[in-house]
């Protein structure tokens, strides 16, 4: 009798756990189902992501933007000033497309969208330049276009300089010193530039390594709170527990999973496209580095879980999401060094996956680094991922209750 009750109850057991499995595939399946009839998710998954890698391959394809539209303003009209614009309309970023007769004209173009800054010569320039009375030239940028106003700002800085220096040769040419002495006094010393990593200052390598991902992970973010808040603004949440058997955790196992392994084909797909397809530097494993970028898809889910988890609204979560996602381009230290920050703000680039994904990819794509070096930073993803079970019991609130909040 013991016997065979002992196998009834070993097969009652398997019974249970074979209506387990087929039911978390079914959700599974229920839930692939779904991504294949909804739009929002072709977009989220493919369409933004694909628009993405095209948009900044097409704008950044030479490296760096150039022939930037620009104004000149020339008061002076003379020699001296005619030599500035034609040195100025040379440079590989600017392109003088307007010649204005006075800063109210330029200022007007510029505000209307047809430059992106002006250079103004003003007059009497070459004559005061000659009896040494510093003329002053003014240029002006639309910084509200950061990249193109940063690079005009260069350009427009360089060409000044060029032109203070040119005139600096012809006094002392006209002052008797001979051209072998008049460079060392102009330039004492010579820099010598080796930028590492980087070394074609290919402004692409840098913007498409660290946008892109950073816009995977704010898609990812918003994906993952959509996904889950949807269960309870359908009425669905309750259902999906009972047919987990109260399994909040298989629940999100069925959901997330098949968005997983899309994202990380979207993410292979990313790297083949830099790494390969445009050639950007690679001195380190693809390996590691392909681990990565699988590690940052599983942290930036269990983020998304994190926040929903903290905020089990489908509303509020979406917003946290996407406040988080957008303030990573500026907290990630992409466009401010993280040790120029204030305390108060530096602490926070730690606290999204894309800043360990940059530190990574700095390590191994850029400078090669053995893969010691790099090891916090993936126990940093491993965090992330630890991240959710601390929120599962306010998820599982949140579908007990059932109760959809707009």
């Amino acid at each position: 009798m013991r016997k065979t009750f002992a196998i009834e109850m070993s097969d009652n057991q398997s019974n249970k756990e074979a209506k387990r499995s087929n039911s978390l595939w079914r959700l599974m399946k229920e839930c692939v189902l779904e991504m294949l009839h909804r739009p929002i998710y072709w977009v989220g998954f493919f369409a933004l992501p694909l628009f993405l890698f095209l948009f900044l391959a097409s704008l950044m394809e030479s490296g760096l933007p150039e022939k930037i539209p620009a104004a000149i303003v020339d008061k002076d009209g003379t020699a001296t000033s005619r030599e500035i614009t034609q040195s100025l309309n040379g440079m590989q970023m600017v392109n003088l497309t307007m010649t204005c007769n006075s800063y109210t004209e330029a200022r007007h173009a510029m505000q209307e969208g047809k430059i992106y800054g002006f250079f103004v010569i003003p007059e009497n320039f070459e004559s005061e330049l000659l009896s040494m009375r510093k003329p002053v030239i003014t240029f002006y940028t639309n910084m509200t276009y950061y990249v193109p106003a940063a690079l005009l700002f260069k350009t427009f800085k360089t060409t000044a300089l060029y032109a203070k220096a040119g005139i600096a040769v012809n006094v002392l040419e006209y002052a008797g010193a001979g051209s072998m002495n008049v460079a060392p006094l102009l330039n004492p010393i010579n820099v010598a530039t080796r930028p590492i990593g980087n070394p074609g200052l290919n402004y692409a390598i840098y913007l498409c390594n660290s946008f892109i991902p950073c816009a995977l992970q704010l898609m990812i973010l918003l994906v993952t709170a959509f996904t889950l808040g949807e269960e309870v603004k359908r009425g669905r949440s309750r259902r999906l527990l009972e047919r987990t058997d109260g399994s909040i955790l298989t629940a999100l196992f069925a959901k997330l999973f098949p968005q997983t392994i899309i994202w990380i084909i979207v993410v292979v797909f990313m790297e083949s496209w830099l790494y390969k397809w445009n050639g950007y530097p690679m001195n380190g494993s693809w390996g590691w580095l392909t681990l990565s970028e699988i590690m940052f898809v599983f942290a930036s889910q269990a983020f998304g879980v994190f926040l929903y988890g903290c905020l089990p609204s489908l509303r509020l979560s979406l917003s946290a999401c996407a406040l988080l996602g957008i303030l990573s381009f500026s907290l990630a230290a992409f466009s401010f060094p993280e040790q120029s920050m204030y305390p108060a703000l530096s602490i926070f680039s730690w606290v999204v996956p894309i800043r360990y994904n940059f530190l990574i990819y700095s390590d191994q794509a850029l400078n090669g680094l053995h893969i010691y070096y790099s090891r916090i930073w993936f126990a940093a993803y491993c965090v992330f991922m630890l991240l959710p079970f601390t929120m599962l019991w306010r998820i599982k609130r949140s579908y007990s209750n059932g109760i959809y909040v707009p």
